[in-house]
């Protein structure tokens, strides 16, 4: 038992300082190629055992032909261990190479795809996530290259827009200074509405910002659905007469919401002015509000005939105004881009599809606890 302890302490010690030694060329060669790494690991094995068998070897007096055939034996296995390392080293580096090149693709725009051919779990799993993170950049670029599509379509409709009114402004401001408005009052008031137009078109643009860059401050409070639109329908009721328009919201339920009172009514009255705008005299607009499984939903359903399927994504789109509304009295087509806004800052959602004879427009929303 005393001589198994002692062979086993001096293999110990024989294989630690080689160990060691090997540890001190790895800390040298930290930043070179795996195969670099591979080899030197091989070669600490074997030496490690080399020296281990030395030290016993020498303890128990071997004779020289003895140690000589172990040397041999534990050399031939070194060569092997050697040989096997640098051909997977250079598999590794290769499939690693392989994996950069695949990468760099879809880092210059492109999509990734894995090499060919086997490899490691470590490098398949790498490949997986290559793979997920490409899938993320593409749908970056794509949500980057719509709301770059949407900025300049933003641009040049509310250019257009406020060269209109302005033109008209200075027609008439020039009209009544030289006094040859044969109606200064009916001036006035026309320039009283125009200002005021492009005062809410201001108003909407700074309210978007606010959104866009995460500033809109809410006040939450526990309100009731039912008072938030019979606010709303009284509001929006003038223009709807202005339209010949009726509005109806019989089938609202008193639900209870924890809502920002005002940029609530904003979204109301919004989906209601696009609503009246786009029926047409004689129609009808109805609102209303039940619980749902998903908390409680508000809809506005108007009667403008529909709108194109290939069209429903774009809708709460910032600047889409359609086809059919690129007249001034649209707006600039900002008003369901706020909604959309104002009720993802509150946890909830806006859709909008088609139904017989117009469009649904449904706003889902948490629903107030207790």
């Amino acid at each position: 038992m005393r001589d198994t302890l002692l062979i086993a302490l001096l293999a110990f010690l024989g294989a630690a300082a080689a160990g060691l030694l090997g540890a001190c060329v790895l800390r040298l060669v930290r930043r070179r190629s795996l195969i670099a790494h591979l080899a030197v690991v091989a070669a600490v094995a074997v030496a490690a055992m080399l020296a281990g068998t030395l030290a016993v070897a020498w303890a128990m007096f071997l004779s020289a032909h003895d140690l000589t055939v172990v040397t041999t034996v534990v050399a031939m296995a070194a060569v092997v261990s050697l040989a096997t390392a640098l051909l997977l080293g250079r598999w590794v580096v290769a499939r690693s190479r392989a994996l950069a090149v695949a990468a760099r693709s879809f880092g210059d725009g492109g999509d990734f795809t894995s090499p060919e051919g086997p490899a490691t779990a470590e490098l398949d799993a790498l490949s997986r996530e290559l793979r997920a993170t490409s899938a993320k950049l593409a749908e970056s670029r794509d949500r980057e290259r719509a709301l770059e599509s949407s900025r300049r379509e933003l641009v040049a409709w509310i250019s257009h827009d406020l060269r209109t009114p302005l033109a008209g402004l200075r027609a008439m401001s020039e009209a009544l200074e030289d006094g040859v408005a044969a109606d200064p009052d009916r001036y006035l008031r026309q320039i009283r509405t125009e200002v005021e137009r492009l005062n809410d078109m201001v108003g909407d643009l700074f309210e978007l910002s606010r959104i866009h860059a995460g500033a809109l401050a809410l006040t939450p409070s526990r309100t009731s659905l039912y008072d938030l639109v019979g606010d709303a329908l009284a509001g929006a009721d003038p223009l709807a007469r202005e339209h010949g328009v009726r509005l109806v919201g019989d089938h609202v339920q008193p639900v209870p919401v924890e809502v920002d009172g005002k940029e609530m009514s904003r979204v109301l009255g919004n989906l209601l002015v696009n609503a009246i705008r786009r029926t047409p005299a004689d129609g009808t607009v109805a609102v209303a509000a039940e619980r749902s499984a998903d908390g409680v939903v508000l809809s506005v359903t108007d009667g403008c005939g529909g709108i194109p399927e290939e069209d429903l994504p774009r809708v709460f789109d910032t600047g889409w105004r359609g086809t059919y509304a690129r007249t001034p009295p649209a707006g600039a087509g900002l008003g369901l881009a706020i909604v959309r806004g104002i009720v993802e800052a509150h946890h909830g959602r806006a859709t909008v599809r088609n139904v017989s004879g117009g469009c649904r427009f449904e706003v889902t929303l948490p629903a107030a606890e207790g």
